[in-house]
């Protein structure tokens, strides 16, 4: 079996590869979107997937892996957004947006590593349900936070749940993938 490590990389390569894609057919039209935006848009996706999960019905025919994936990518918009959101100018260059994707994809990997060596790799006897709900209560979160206007008094951030979200889509790509 492939290392996590790999798997990690395997599956983020997947996941930019249809946001370089997707970018070539819509622009940059997602700097648009406020944070709060990105987390509906979020929500709207874990939610779908819950549903798949619950009734068995899939309607449109994308499947969960390519929700979970959309969940990935939009885990690093709102990240970026988070950080660049007030200046227009940025994202109007692939390069610049690509390289700030590869940053965020780095820090919240290295955040993954340390929780890793706590949590002993748990996440791999978790079920794929799981992780859909943690996502979802993560988006719960955010969303209070965003209503606090980005007030916490002892929790982390929006960044962080955003952080969470993401390696929590990439445990539940690469436990799809070894069924």
């Amino acid at each position: 079996m492939a290392s996590t490590q790999e798997q990690y990389q395997q599956e983020i390569n997947i996941c930019k590869e249809i946001f370089v894609r997707k970018n070539s057919d819509y622009g940059t039209s997602w700097r648009l979107f406020r944070p709060s935006s990105l987390t509906d848009q979020l929500f709207i996706k874990a939610q779908r997937i819950r549903n798949i999960e619950l009734s068995g019905n899939n309607n449109v025919g994308d499947d969960i892996i390519s929700e979970f994936r959309g969940i990935v990518n939009y885990a690093v918009m709102a990240l970026v957004q988070l950080k660049h959101y007030s200046n227009e100018k940025f994202g109007q260059s692939l390069d610049a947006l690509l390289a700030e994707y590869d940053k965020c994809v780095e820090e919240t990997y290295q955040l993954m590593v340390l929780k890793n060596s706590d949590y002993s790799e748990v996440w791999r006897d978790m079920r794929i349900s799981s992780f859909t709900d943690m996502i979802l209560v993560k988006l719960a979160r955010i969303k209070q936070i965003e209503d606090n206007e980005g007030n916490t008094s002892v929790s982390e951030g929006a960044d962080a749940n955003y952080q969470d979200i993401l390696n929590y889509a990439i445990f539940a790509l690469i436990r799809l993938n070894e069924k």
